[in-house]
């Protein structure tokens, strides 16, 4: 196996090359069970029972290409491990004779399946899938990192700070979902339903990627794998869907935001503040892609929120981001933001920005207002933001008791360790 590909899935293919101790084997396991899935569900039809074997020819291929090798088309290789193994649960089922006779159809198409079926449109109709409209948005997240992203069940349990069992279950009830829905293994072909859709799925893509920013909990402030995932498969998106505005909007926020990785933290594993970080560390390729991207349908129409959210990454990534025009420009970005997406991390995110461009006290004033006309709700990971937020302003105006205080109760509220000891750092340095 080449470097390239070695560390195709790290990088999110052109994201940043990122280093990885994956053994050959696993990394082709990782990279091939999407296709592998997509192929099965393509010829058979049923998803559930299709992961039950993509599992079973995945562990055949760990304990056979661990001794003997990878083979030379290892997809093919495990699709017809794959496929035999479904046969076998589909004559479990008590329909030996139907089955058998859809596999005798299925089995010219699944000769030589893993180089004639295109990959995006096998991905693409499996993110469709994974985002049909019987599922819950916690379940279409899940199932997209299990069925196309190739996660375990324990790293996608991780991601959402709960137990394996726990996830388990939940990925189950979406596969039982999906069949009892009459899901199939075909995009859209109703406009309507096709954009609705599309808009789930970039909105799954969108938590992924943030997840993998800013992880909810753990040790660690990113999670690099949920990153890189994210960005895999909106490049997967983006192919097969190029005349989307949106699409390009959102991959190109993720590539913009995904530059900063290596600064946002230490050598000692601190939080280093956006203000604060060593730009020199940031991944120009990444940049440049994503202000491409970006320029490339920015002018077509009215923008969306991740062009936006974008378009906001862009301003912090160029020089301008130093000027008074640049806070100027990001403060109304973020007006324009929110009327598309009026939620509290938006204002909250607006409360920032315009401090930035106007001054601490006009900052906490529109915080307060805020607070008056939308209350920030039970969520405490909003709570948090909030008293971050109010922290940060209070101690620009010199109000240190009340910023301490502040920083304190912030660092209580959230289960990052890493913004956790930022916060009580900073709450120290003011006593």
């Amino acid at each position: 196996m080449s470097e390239r590909s070695h560390h195709a899935r790290e990088r999110g293919e052109g994201a940043g090359a990122v280093e990885t101790d994956a053994v050959p084997v696993e990394e082709t396991l990782c990279l091939q069970a999407p296709h592998v899935l997509g192929a099965l569900v393509r010829a058979l039809g049923r998803f559930d029972l299709a992961e039950d074997a993509v599992q079973e020819a995945l562990l055949a291929g760990y304990r056979s290409w661990t001794v003997d090798g990878v083979p030379e088309d290892p997809r093919s290789w495990l699709i017809r491990v794959g496929h035999r193994r479904m046969v076998d649960l589909l004559r479990s089922e008590r329909a030996r004779a139907r089955r058998e006779r859809e596999v005798a159809v299925a089995d010219p198409a699944l000769r030589g399946l893993g180089a004639s079926v295109s990959e995006v449109d096998d991905g693409l109709a499996l993110l469709f899938l994974c985002c049909h409209p019987s599922l819950s948005t916690t379940s279409q997240v899940a199932l997209t990192l299990r069925a196309v992203g190739g996660l375990t069940t324990a790293q996608i349990a991780h991601a959402h700070g709960v137990d394996e069992a726990t996830m388990g279950t939940r990925i189950s009830r979406a596969k039982r979902r999906l069949a009892e829905a009459g899901a199939r293994f075909t995009p859209p072909v109703e406009a309507g339903d096709r954009a609705a859709r599309t808009v789930a799925v970039m909105r799954v893509l969108y938590l992924v990627f943030n997840e993998g920013y800013t992880a909810s909990a753990g040790e660690e402030l990113s999670r690099v794998d949920l990153m890189a995932e994210a960005i895999r498969l909106a490049r997967m998106l983006r192919a097969a869907l190029p005349e989307e505005a949106e699409v390009a909007g959102l991959l190109a926020m993720m590539l913009l935001l995904w530059s900063r990785r290596a600064a946002r933290t230490g050598a000692d594993g601190v939080l280093v503040p956006l203000e604060e970080q060593d730009r020199s560390l940031w991944d120009v390729e990444a940049i440049e892609e994503g202000r491409a991207l970006l320029d490339g349908v920015w002018n077509r129409g009215e923008a969306g929120r991740y062009q936006v959210e974008a378009a906001i990454a862009a301003v912090h990534a160029s020089s301008e981001v130093s000027d008074r025009a640049g806070p100027v420009r990001i403060a109304v970005l973020y007006l324009w933001l929110e009327r598309l997406v009026p939620t509290a991390p938006v204002r909250l995110a607006r409360v920032v920005a315009v401090a930035r461009a106007y001054g601490a006290e006009r900052g906490l004033a529109l915080l307060d207002e805020l607070d008056r006309r939308h209350r920030w709700g039970d969520d405490p990971l909003v709570r948090r933001r909030e008293r971050v937020v109010r922290a940060h302003l209070s101690e620009m105006v010199g109000d240190t008791d009340t910023a301490e205080a502040l920083y304190r109760e912030a660092a209580a509220l959230g289960a990052n360790r890493v913004e956790g000891r930022y916060l009580s750092e900073r709450a120290d340095r003011l006593r």
